[in-house]
């Protein structure tokens, strides 16, 4: 059995959805794939603590390449698009179906979940829904499966691009330092975080290009002080020099998720010009395609190549 689970990009919620707002998360149609019939190369911690909690009997063979980026040196370095949930949603959802067990996805969903944020030692798992769901979905902590999701539409109009560099991020790295200044300075970590808040919520209600630009606007102002405060390289300098260029086109541009390196956002209502792009690659910034809100997790036929998709959220 061969599925497919695709990556995602945090559009709008970093941070502040571990404090209770609702985050924006699309997946991309960049997917890992998972094949029963190859024997596992590797195997992940996700993919470990799936077996351990008797999710999947075994690993499986699993391609993630394609949400690496090839540096122009011939290298690679992950693009911070949500390849660890990937793998274990492409790896289970294979997995179930060579054992014949039923493929619902909110069931596959829920055993996902647990095994990733079990190998990550918690984690909001908006990451998970993007693979396991796909489109784009209003996530927010709570609810039965510990984590609410819905469908979003997006404002008509909008266009996304995303940008990649060589530096990787440390995620883990990066929420120690956020967790340690709110332990240390509360009240300023409570300001700065009911900004984010406030700016995922607008972002969230937004019905036009505009709103959704200021609200992230806002959005990411507060993430920016919040790293500045703390030490956190949630915008590197990279992204800091082209806040200014994406802002002299009426566009954002912000980290998708905890920043530090990975993928970052250019948001705008027209792609971005020739000149944002020159001086994007000019500070080790390339443009890489991707489509916003492809589907989720699904299997694909080894004689055609038609998808089966699963139940939808």
């Amino acid at each position: 059995m061969i599925a497919r689970a695709p990556g995602k990009l945090v559009l709008s919620g970093a941070y502040s959805v571990l404090e209770g707002a609702t985050a924006i998360v699309a997946a991309v149609d960049r997917y890992v794939i998972a094949d029963t019939s190859r024997p596992a190369e590797r195997q992940t911690d996700e993919v470990l603590a799936a077996i351990r909690a008797g999710a999947m009997k075994r690993a499986v063979w699993f391609d993630a390449s394609a949400l690496r980026f090839t540096l122009p040196d011939g290298g690679d370095v992950k693009l911070g698009i949500g390849s660890s949930a990937a793998i274990v949603a492409a790896s289970m959802a294979a997995a179930w179906a060579d054992e014949d067990r039923t493929l619902d996805n909110r069931v596959l969903f829920s055993a996902t979940l647990s095994a990733h944020r079990t190998a990550q030692k918690g984690g909001s798992g908006i990451d998970v829904a993007a693979s396991v769901f796909g489109g784009v979905l209003a996530c927010t902590l709570g609810g039965e499966a510990g984590l609410v999701v819905k469908p979003h539409e997006l404002p008509s109009g909008v266009h996304i691009h995303v940008f990649a560099t060589h530096v990787a991020a440390s995620t883990p790295e990066l929420l120690r330092l956020v967790r340690g200044f709110s332990a240390t300075s509360p009240d300023r970590y409570r300001s700065l975080m009911d900004r984010a808040k406030a700016g995922a919520h607008a972002a969230l209600a937004a019905e036009d290009v505009p709103s959704l630009l200021c609200a992230l606007t806002e959005q990411s102002a507060a993430l920016r002080t919040l790293g500045q405060e703390c030490s956190a390289p949630i915008f590197t300098p990279d992204v800091d020099a082209l806040v200014e260029v994406a802002t002299a086109e009426q566009a954002v541009f912000y980290p998708s998720g905890a920043g530090g390196g990975d993928a970052a956002l250019f948001v705008g209502g027209a792609p971005p010009s020739p000149e944002f792009l020159a001086q994007a690659q000019s500070r080790g910034r390339f443009h890489i395609p991707m489509i916003v809100g492809a589907p989720g997790v699904h299997l694909v036929s080894t004689t055609s190549p038609s998808a089966a998709p699963l139940l939808g959220v």
